[in-house]
Formats: structure tokens, C-alpha cells, sequence
């Protein structure tokens, strides 16, 4: 089932944004990027020849990553799958069985993560680490996740969304707003929970169902996603991948969070 729905990058409002492609084939030669910030950018292609490397990261999906004429991808992802044993879950699944089973593994890690996070003051949980989302706003993003491949497209719902669900941010913000959802909404972290913790409660019906995993799912996720009819099997993969993603970002970034304040205590 993984080699027909993953993995996922789904680009909603991408087509209403002015000069995405302002810099497709671009050259920069001999140009000081230090600094440079690339947010949910499309680098297929892309060639950096000769050039100075020091503290960069990079995160997203990698396919073919070659490094000084080392094809790097095999250790980048079997590190990953070491530390993530989730994602091999994931690629497994094919049955409604397994999809059960990997969304019982979801739940316990954020079950887990969210008591961490707690341990936290309330201040931290609505910091950003490194311009990423902050703990809060990645709540609220699942929450829009859910609303969008759960009640949306496979329940069928024309507007399941909570005015807390927080969009991509390349999302058309006039969509959002026309959908109920408060982009601009600082709610605490107890509210931005029991939002979520009500979306996971949505998943959890669903999969209590004898669902047919081959139904197509005709109702987009949300509107400025691409059309077209989506079996069940592949909204809950794509649902479960984002939780999985963000799970992984969520803890890397409380890991810095702590590290921070053991460095101020110490």
C-alpha cells in the first residue's frame, strides 16, 4: 500500500500564489545565500556545485540525495527508520487491521510527547523553535488534518472544521476564513488540546467501523486541493503520515526547548 500512496506532498492554495515559480531554472553564481531560508519549497532538480556547506539543514521528503558524489538516502533513511520505527509501520500497512494497529502506535507516542510537553511552562508550548511551528500551533495543524482527510473526505462532511485548525502555511487564507477557521486565533494550550483530542477521537470511530478501505472518497480534503475520487485506504495514509511527521518535529523541537532551559538553570 506504501508504494501506491507515499509518500505525500500536497500543495492546497499553491496554485493562487503569485511567483511560486519566479525562480524555476534560476542560477546563482558566485552569491552570498548565507542565511537563505527555504519554507515548503519544491528543489527537484536542484544542483549545488562547488559551494560552502557548514551548519545547513535539511528536512522534508528526500529522494536520490547525493552528497560530494555519495548517494547518501539508504543511511538518511534506515537512521530514520531506527529512530522512527513507526515509519516502517507505516509503509507495512494493507489492511484495516494494520491501519488499526498503527494508529493504537500514533496515539501512544503523542500520549507520551504530550505529557512531556506538559512538563513544560505554558509560555514554551506557544514558542517557536527555529521559525517552526510551535507546540500548540502543531496541534491545531493536526487538528485541521484530521478535519480535512477524516470528517471532510472520507465522512463526507462539507465543513468539519474547528475555528482552531491551523492550515499549511501556503494555504489561501481567504479559504480558511470562509471555511470558520480563526487563522489568527492564540488560543491556550488546554483549548488547542481538547481540539485535537476531539479530532483523535473522530479517527478512533472511523476505525472501529467495518470501513472499506477500496470506497472512493469523491469530496476534496479541503478546497485548493487537487479533485478526484481517493480510496479510503489512501486518506488514512496520508493522515497518518502527517501524524507521524509532525510527531517526529514536535519532539525535536522539545528537545531544544529543554536544552534550553537546562542551559539557563545551569
Amino acid at each position: 500500500m506504501s508504494a501506491q500512496f507515499g509518500p505525500h506532498r500536497w500543495s492546497a492554495g499553491h496554485d493562487r500564489t503569485p511567483d511560486t515559480d519566479r525562480f524555476r531554472g534560476a542560477r546563482f553564481h558566485v552569491a552570498d545565500l548565507r542565511g537563505t531560508r527555504f519554507v515548503d519549497c519544491d528543489l527537484t532538480g536542484a544542483r549545488i556545485v562547488d559551494a560552502t556547506l557548514v551548519d545547513v539543514s535539511v528536512s522534508g521528503y528526500v529522494e536520490r540525495l547525493v552528497v560530494n558524489g555519495i548517494d547518501v538516502t539508504a543511511y538518511v533513511e534506515s537512521e530514520l527508520d531506527r529512530r522512527h520505527p513507526e515509519r516502517v509501520q507505516l509503509r507495512s500497512v494493507g489492511s484495516l487491521s494494520d491501519f488499526r494497529a498503527l494508529w493504537t502506535t500514533i496515539e501512544s507516542l503523542w500520549t507520551e510527547t504530550t505529557r512531556r510537553a506538559e512538563q513544560l511552562a505554558e509560555p514554551l508550548l506557544h514558542q517557536r523553535v527555529d521559525e517552526e511551528w510551535s507546540f500548540v500551533e502543531t496541534l491545531r495543524h493536526l487538528t485541521f488534518i484530521t478535519d480535512s482527510w477524516a470528517s471532510r473526505a472520507i465522512l463526507d462532511q462539507e465543513n468539519p472544521f474547528h475555528p482552531l485548525a491551523l492550515p499549511q502555511s501556503a494555504y489561501n487564507p481567504t479559504d480558511a476564513a470562509a471555511l470558520g477557521m480563526t487563522l489568527a486565533a492564540t488560543p491556550t494550550y488546554a483549548e488547542a488540546l481538547a481540539a485535537r483530542q476531539s479530532r483523535q477521537a473522530v479517527v478512533r470511530d472511523i476505525l472501529t467501523t467495518t470501513v472499506d478501505l477500496n470506497h472512493p472518497c469523491s469530496r476534496a480534503p479541503a478546497p485548493g486541493y487537487p479533485e478526484g475520487d481517493r480510496p479510503v485506504a489512501e486518506c488514512l495514509y496520508v493522515l497518518m503520515e502527517e501524524e507521524i511527521a509532525h510527531h517526529t518535529y514536535a519532539s525535536r523541537d522539545l528537545t531544544a526547548l529543554e536544552r534550553s532551559l537546562d542551559t539557563e538553570n545551569r
